[in-house]
């Protein structure tokens, strides 16, 4: 089975694997968080410059932990888009250059299709149908997935203004918490009563489409509820609890209402905020209250890396699909259609 080098520079982490035949051989991670949390946000030049220093150390590391050498590397995946514009562009350089000093195939990967790949490193095939439930910093999206190196992914849903971590952020940064803000509002939300303030779950009306996300509102209603408490102390792990459980009955609500309609009897749930522990926790007592199957990637494997992109290499390379021409361009604001960001050749 050939071996396949993976590559991810969509935001702030430079992150690579290796995968042959959905085993992971060996992996890296750098990440230049630290570089951004002043900032309360990624800043894509500090991000770019971060993944230039990082990338040659991390491809080292991968293959010393995969004992491997460059020359038993059978091709190379990399995120080509949706990211950050310069960022992506170091890692598609890398990509480029990786491939055509070995000789081998290069496959300019959707970063979307990524998060969905990963799982298999932790649960096998996927099945040949599923509903995905795709959450991050940058997306909320719901997708219908066949096979996943060669149909077409069926959009059913994205979210119209903020991702559910974009949210998170912001919220946490309202109460004063560390950036990143998703890790922050789990831990403190543990310590409150998520039942205390009833915050709205935007669009789940009758009328609303019911695949559409939105979290723009949430986070207004969480301001104001703030700004009228001013003359107290804020009960902020009230707060952080509430505020997270609105988004997890909102994810998981349309989730499973998807999987009912689409007759799926598989849940994808994947991305960063697929760490939190109460999306999870929901997800899974409403997948088995459904008789729908729940499948979430171990948390390291959730949030960006290298190995989810390795994945879907292999994928694509043992499904025999052409790869991609070293003039390939990067796509920072790639729509999801397939595996690969610019579709078959």
């Amino acid at each position: 089975m050939p071996v396949v080098l993976g590559i991810e520079t969509s935001c702030d982490e430079t992150g690579v694997g290796i995968v042959s035949d959905g085993v992971l051989l060996g992996d890296a991670l750098a990440t230049s968080m630290d570089e951004h949390a002043r900032f309360g946000g990624v800043v894509p030049e500090i991000a770019a410059r971060a993944h230039l220093h990082a990338i040659t150390p991390m491809v080292r590391h991968a293959l010393d932990r995969a004992g491997l050498r460059f020359g038993d590397i059978d091709a190379v995946a990399a995120t080509a888009g949706p990211g950050l514009a310069t960022a992506v562009q170091v890692g598609l350089a890398a990509g480029k250059a990786y491939s055509l000093s070995l000789g081998v195939p290069l496959y300019g990967v959707h970063h979307l299709a990524g998060h969905a790949a990963v799982d298999i490193l932790d649960h096998g095939p996927l099945p040949a149908r599923c509903v995905a439930l795709i959450v991050s910093g940058g997306h909320t999206s719901l997708l219908l997935l066949g096979d996943l190196a060669r149909d077409p992914v069926t959009h059913l849903g994205d979210t119209a203004d903020d991702a559910a971590g974009e949210a998170f952020d912001k919220i946490a940064r309202l109460l004063g918490l560390p950036y990143p803000g998703g890790p922050a509002i789990d831990r403190i939300a543990r310590d409150g009563d998520p039942t205390a303030i009833t915050f709205p779950r935007p669009m789940t009306g009758p009328t609303d489409p019911p695949y559409r996300f939105s979290f723009s509102g949430l986070k207004t209603a969480v301001a104001r509820w703030v700004e009228r408490h001013r003359d107290r102390p804020l009960p902020v792990a009230d707060i952080a609890a509430s505020f997270q459980e609105a988004v997890a009955d909102t994810l998981t609500r349309k989730a499973l209402a998807a999987c009912h309609d689409h007759q799926a009897d598989t849940l994808l749930l994947v991305g960063g905020v697929a760490a939190n522990s109460r999306v999870r926790a929901l997800a899974e007592e409403r997948c088995r209250a459904s008789n729908i199957r729940l499948r979430v990637p171990s948390p390291r494997l959730c949030t960006d890396n290298g190995a989810m992109i390795a994945t879907l290499g292999d994928l694509l390379a043992a499904a025999d699909i052409s790869p991609d021409p070293l003039h390939l361009s990067a796509d920072p604001s790639a729509v999801l259609h397939g595996a690969l960001l610019h579709g078959p050749h």
